[in-house]
């Protein structure tokens, strides 16, 4: 075996032979980092020799590619090697059509498969782009957080709704939170949004009770309130009777529904994560797992049941947006991975690459890179798959919401590997970008929802654009807008900020503008120690020179003219977070960290109820209603 013949089925495979990071250095794909990608991949590397000749073998018996992107309901030609080829084509809904050669009748919206010979190409046929939605505006907002400290306990999707109803009094056309995919209900630690189970079901933890919560502090224990709130669940489980309507809807959404139900019973005896599990629990077809999903029946239709129950909150969460009047509602974010020891990679292990995290090369800001604990895609199983799986994480998310941000969306293009090997260099895999795309429009097309793709980062040659064309907006963040050729400090102003996009002056993973102001984020830093005293100077010093420039740009010290700043730009939405509404100087999340700092865990000093009645929510409408939204 040569490494040239291996360094050629890396890239046949799609690894990257090379990539340049953050501050232009250039970092080669080496044989060790090859062989882990392909290894997680599924694929040997004792004789790459053969495996790419088999590769092209095969590749040379297809007419047709493994794919193809088509304009929905547009005259639609396959490709020339078509010529007399005899084909039958399923359609998504079901019905079928034949023909030869490379004419077809316009198709509809879908993914459809079309069959000739004992080969499949699957046909995506989306919308050229979508429309750009008008110019309006929306806030954002913790869900956990939306029940005071009085209250008590976590936010629910009842609060939400009632969120909805207050800001879209004010004019708000959307309300926006972090991810609300399903979590994993027997590790009240596991709180992260961003670290999901599945993707394709929602978290319990927001499942509105009548039951009675104690108050709390300004910071949740999630170790005492998810028990609590598990434990009222489970009583409302106990009171509940027949439900035709339960039923009617389990059936239609079929084993998926299952088999995660039966994965959160398993769970409840074996731990939480199932790579922890005895090996025969491993195997969703096992007999063994078949036989304990009969003897615990009870567990397995509670937890059907409380998808059941999330999914209908999720619908009254809808409805008040639409009876406030929202454009848009709910706005979601759809975490970038899922946790590899979750409810998505046990039901359909062959999806994920294994034994690999998805995770970002070294940059200015980590010198080691990053490695987020969450598992990739595998790009090759996703296409023979017609892409499908992708499709219906979207769609769960779109049944509720006509705003979805998909997180790092710099993973359509491509996405960073690293081994779980210690010392093994991680790599870039190329993502089948326009197909990704494609089934983004899709999706948002037939939910009649606008897609918003997290750019921000290490952005790959010409992916703007690509979202660009496809209507997809990207996301602005004034405190990163700069003009670099005029000095590190220039920011930008508003009338040069993208229009395609939705713009905010942070994120949830950077220091509110109060806290910005007076340098809270670097507080954190050197208490935690990343930063030691004299950096830590430098630092606050060079913040003091960022906050006069950014004054200076947006014509005043105070949250209402960085408002004004954000509604005069020409960005589609625009979107305010409440804490800056609220003047809080505390970030939602500082990354790097876990339990040194409070991720997750603060608790809004207004209730959901009470934002419609604030005079600062009252402000901030109306200085984005006189800048024309």
């Amino acid at each position: 075996m040569s490494d040239a013949d291996l360094a050629s089925l890396a890239e046949y495979m799609g690894i990257l032979p090379w990539y340049l990071d953050s501050t232009g250095t250039r970092h080669d794909t080496g044989p060790e980092t090859a062989r882990a990608l392909l290894r997680a991949m599924g694929e040997t590397t004792d004789r790459p020799d053969r495996r790419l000749g088999q590769l092209y073998a095969a590749q040379a018996t297809r007419y047709l590619p493994q794919w193809l992107v088509v304009e929905a309901d547009a005259p639609t030609r396959l490709p020339e090697r078509a010529a007399g080829l005899q084909w039958s084509l399923d359609l998504e809904d079901g019905s079928r059509r034949s023909g030869r050669g490379p004419e077809m009748e316009p198709l509809p919206l879908g993914i459809h498969r079309l069959r000739y010979g004992g080969n499949v190409c699957w046909i995506l046929s989306a919308p050229a782009r979508l429309p750009w939605p008008e110019r309006g505006w929306g806030v954002t907002l913790p869900l956990y957080g939306l029940r005071t400290a009085e209250q008590g306990g976590i936010g629910s999707y009842a609060d939400l709704a009632t969120a909805l109803a207050s800001l879209g009094r004010h004019g708000a056309d959307f309300v926006g939170v972090n991810p609300i995919h399903a979590g994993f209900p027997t590790d009240p630690e596991a709180f992260s949004p961003y670290s999901p189970s599945s993707r394709r079901r929602l978290s319990t933890q927001h499942i509105h009770t009548d039951a009675p919560v104690p108050a709390g502090d300004a910071l949740i224990d999630y170790a005492e309130a998810s028990p609590r709130h598990l434990e009222a669940l489970e009583q409302a489980w106990a009171a509940s009777g027949p439900d035709p309507d339960f039923d009617a809807w389990r059936a239609a959404e079929g084993e998926p529904l299952e088999r995660f139900a039966l994965h959160q019973a398993l769970a409840e005896v074996h731990g939480p994560y199932w790579p922890d599990w005895p090996p025969i629990c491993r195997t969703p077809d096992a007999p063994e797992i078949v036989a304990f999903a009969e003897a615990h029946r009870d567990r397995v239709d509670f937890h059907a049941w409380l998808q059941y129950r999330a999914e209908r909150q999720l619908a009254e969460v809808r409805r008040a947006g639409e009876e406030a009047g929202m454009r848009h509602g709910l706005y979601l974010d759809l975490a970038v991975g899922t946790n590899p020891g979750g409810a998505e990679t046990w039901a359909d292990p062959t999806l994920f690459a294994q034994g690999v995290s998805l995770g970002a090369p070294p940059d200015a800001f980590s010198a080691d890179g990053q490695t987020w604990g969450l598992a990739p895609l595998n790009p090759h199983e996703l296409a023979r798959r017609g892409f499908r799986p992708l499709a219906e994480i979207l769609r769960a998310q779109l049944r509720y919401a006509k705003l979805l941000r998909i997180d790092h969306i710099l993973g359509f293009d491509r996405a960073f590997w690293q081994p779980a090997e210690d010392g093994v260099p991680g790599g870039y895999v190329r993502m089948p970008k326009e197909a990704l795309l494609a089934v983004a429009r899709i999706e948002a097309a037939r939910a009649g929802a606008t897609i918003i793709g997290e750019d921000l980062g290490n952005i790959p040659d010409g992916l703007q654009e690509d979202l660009s064309a496809s209507g997809i907006l990207g996301c602005r963040v004034a405190v990163f807008e700069r003009d670099w050729d005029a000095g590190d400090r220039a920011f930008r102003p508003a009338g040069e900020f993208a229009e395609a996009a939705l713009t905010s002056f942070a994120t949830h993973d950077l220091p509110t503008l109060a806290g910005w102001r007076v340098a809270r984020d670097i507080d954190w830093r050197e208490r935690l120690g990343s930063l030691d005293a004299e950096q830590a100077a430098a630092a606050r010093e060079g913040r003091a020179l960022e906050v006069a420039a950014l004054d200076a740009t947006v014509g005043g010290a105070g949250v209402d003219s960085m408002h004004a700043f954000l509604g005069a730009t020409p960005s589609r939405l625009v979107a305010v977070q409440i804490e800056d509404i609220l003047g809080l100087e505390e970030q939602p999340n500082l990354p790097g960290t876990i339990h040194d700092h409070p991720n997750w865990r603060r608790r809004l000093p207004v209730d959901a109820k009470s934002l419609g009645d604030d005079e600062r929510v009252a402000r901030t409408a109306a200085i984005l209603k006189d800048a024309g939204r």
